[in-house]
């Protein structure tokens, strides 16, 4: 393997005791506490500025004894353009929730340490802990590196956490008389992944603690060039500790360069303290190799058995994702979630190590479900949502986040006696209370090859079924992601309904919760079914009297983008106004652009030069670059300029091709988003230009295009 190797920092530095200031003490008296807003909502609609004002719940920890929960929220100012993170704790049912979090730094990932007499956290990158009522503040760890995410070991005497260490050498390293310069000598691939250039990369750290002190550190991975958690989305749910706080189990991919980009193969490795010897618990079956993603290790809570999800094939990152169970005396493994046939998403243990409760999509739902050793599953909740996350709560009980179309995320708890599920935060009750939401209903369609498709769709809050509205088919990216039951903050089918669109959301081809034939149609075959589902989609709606067939948008991000792009030349005048938000544009260049080669390999089939390679060459044949000359309506791209998994030069490009047609054409670039767009501002300004892009073409009556030839 071609190793670009680090140069890593210490193994081991003394994190030293603290007597530190609490966190508030730290600010300027002149920083502003970003905090839960209460807002008064106009006319029932929703806005961007009402979504930006809205809390959005993330991790929650549960109490040793089941009776308390600490949760975090993140708040969101337009005007100072930043978000600020706190720590709230609440009874087991909800009742007594009081907010921890006074000073305005962010507080995260709040964890029970000592027995739950100390809640331990993350603020300006070390480790705190405080009272469960917020007093008696205190830091603990002071590392020079900054600490990402932590695990206390069982016992309480150990600290697993993640650090970042420098990868690769810089300009600086090689001519230290050029300390200004900004150029970058690369000589491998992975310099870049999702919206940075690749400089450090996470270990993780093991720490002794003494219960006052988090003392000297050794890096677990130390003069190793690999990450883990693995990026861009990794973090300590990749890391555990074993029962007997003896070993860590840790997800990672131990290939640099060329190697790592072109695989998906990760694997759990189980680190011994004592003797630092390391066991790669995935390459152990002969038979079973596990070549794919391999990651979340958990412990059952009797010690025999580890659990993780897996994928199989290496290279492709969007394959089912199972739940592994690996007996640790023998090292058999077992699938216990085959009759289920999508993908685990979340999961946890039972505290009888023999159940496990995991969340998964079906049916453009996500809902709940347990399965034992033998791999008996059993659906345990309904309706339209998805839950998100499982957690034991108690013996009757799990702790869930929820959301669907309608709600954002809120903490729910699970019955196991009964499947009853209670409500137990209201973040945001005071702001729904005020707002008309749309009805949301399944419609279900043929598709050109006789198969059912089933989508969303989604109504005004007002609607009138004896008016004509203006209609929006969305486009899902992924490419293999679901449109379940999702609540976002950008593509918030809500919004779109309050400003008196339909839309519908299609399940199309290469989508999961349909069954493994549905969700690899897809490969290889970006031009084929998923493109007519869409069709089929839109063109059954609109037989509907309510839908303005002449006033039709279609609208979409990353993969979403690409099929507006292609779309737009192949609608055959369907649609009167196009939104595509960081798609590809250009297939070949984007084979050579993007980052995570594993992607575009399995997707695409391979690289566009293999001419003898049919799959390769019917990828490429549908690459929307190819089909500009049929362009006639109206667009509007957006990009960033940070995203690397697909550059801005296709957005760009996308719409130069559009203004040197005659086509009516407009770019939103951003210099400092990625994939997404996370700054409040920038937020509310995509919205904005979002629907006044459509409010132009959709609810007036342009003349007809004629594109130059």
């Amino acid at each position: 393997m071609k190793k670009n190797l680090a140069t890593m920092t210490a193994a081991t530095l003394m994190l030293a005791t603290s007597s530190c200031a609490s966190p508030e003490k730290q600010q300027s008296d002149n920083d502003t506490v970003i905090g839960k807003q209460e807002i008064t909502v106009s006319e029932g609609r929703l806005t961007p500025e009402v979504l930006w004002a809205m809390g959005r719940i993330g991790s929650s920890a549960i109490s040793p004894d089941g009776k308390q929960i600490a949760y975090t929220v993140s708040y969101y100012s337009v005007k100072e353009n930043k978000s600020r993170t706190v720590i709230y704790i609440m009874n087991s049912d909800g009742s007594g929730n009081s907010l921890l979090t006074t000073g305005t730094s962010s507080e995260f990932e709040p964890a029970w340490i000592k027995n739950g007499e100390k809640l331990a956290f993350i603020t300006d990158g070390q480790i705190w802990e405080m009272n469960s009522d917020g007093t008696e503040r205190r830091q603990i760890s002071n590392y020079e590196g900054g600490i990402d995410g932590f695990k206390f070991s069982p016992d309480g005497k150990k600290v697993l956490f993640i650090s970042q260490v420098k990868y690769g050498e810089r300009t600086v390293d090689k001519y230290p008389d050029l300390d200004k310069a900004t150029g970058m000598v690369i000589d491998d691939l992975m310099y870049k992944h999702w919206d940075e250039w690749v400089q450090s990369v996470p270990h993780p750290f093991v720490a002794d603690f003494d219960g006052t002190n988090i003392g000297s550190a050794i890096d677990i991975l130390y003069g190793q060039a690999y990450e883990s958690p693995m990026k861009p989305f990794g973090g300590i749910e990749q890391l555990t500790w074993s029962n007997d706080s003896k070993a860590v189990a840790y997800t990672c991919r131990k290939k640099t360069g060329l190697d790592y980009s072109i695989s998906t193969d990760s694997d759990i490795y189980l680190y011994n303290l004592e003797t630092k010897e390391t066991r790669n618990l995935c390459k152990e079956d002969t038979a079973d190799k596990n070549m794919g993603y391999d990651t979340n290790p958990q412990f059952s809570p009797d010690g025999t058995f580890i659990a993780w999800q897996s994928m199989e094939r290496d290279g492709y990152e969007s394959d089912r994702n199972r739940l592994c169970v690996m007996n640790l005396s023998n090292g058999k493994k077992s699938y216990v979630t085959e009759s289920f046939e999508s993908g685990v998403d979340s999961y946890c243990w039972a505290k009888d190590s023999k159940t496990l409760y995991f969340t998964g999509v079906w049916h453009a739902t996500s809902m709940i479900y347990k399965t034992n050793l033998e791999g008996d599953v059993k659906k345990l909740t309904d309706g339209m949502f998805d839950y998100t996350s499982v957690d034991i709560l108690n013996d009757g009980q799990l702790l869930t986040k929820r959301h669907s179309i309608s709600e954002a995320d809120e903490l729910f708890t699970l019955s196991l006696n009964n499947n009853d599920v209670t409500k137990i935060t209201k973040e945001n009750d005071h702001i729904f209370s005020q707002l008309k939401m749309g009805k949301v209903e399944a419609r279900w369609t043929k598709t050109v090859d006789g198969k059912q498709l089933l989508s969303w769709v989604i109504y005004p809050a007002n609607f009138d079924p004896n008016k004509k509205y203006p209609t929006l088919l969305f486009c899902q990216g992924g490419p293999q992601s679901p449109v379940s039951q999702f609540w976002s903050y950008r593509w918030n089918f809500q919004i779109m309904a309050a400003n008196d669109y339909i839309i519908i959301a299609p399940n199309r081809r290469g989508l999961p919760g349909f069954g493994m034939e549905w969700l690899e149609d897809i490969s290889t075959n970006y031009g084929g079914h998923c493109m007519d589902d869409y069709l089929s989609a839109i063109d059954d709606i609109s037989k509907e009297p309510f839908v303005d067939k002449d006033h039709l948008g279609c609208i979409g991000a990353s993969f979403g983008g690409y099929s507006v792009y292609w779309l737009a030349g192949h609608h055959n005048k369907r649609f009167k106004a196009f939104i595509a938000h960081d798609g590809f544009f250009n297939m070949p260049q984007q084979y050579l652009e993007t980052e995570e080669l594993w992607f575009t390999n399995w997707d695409l089939g391979g690289a566009y030069w293999e001419k003898n390679n049919p799959a390769v060459q019917r990828s490429y044949a549908n690459s929307p670059h190819l089909f500009v000359d049929k362009w006639d309506t109206p667009i509007l791209c957006i990009h960033g300029e940070k995203d690397y998994r697909i550059l801005a030069s296709q957005g760009m490009a996308a719409f130069n091709a559009a203004k040197l047609r005659g086509v009516p054409a407009q770019l939103l670039i951003y210099p400092d988003e990625n994939h997404w767009v996370l700054k409040p501002q920038n937020g509310v300004l995509w919205q904005r230009t979002f629907f006044a892009w459509l409010d132009k073409w959709l609810k007036e009556n342009p003349k007809e295009i004629i594109p130059k030839q």
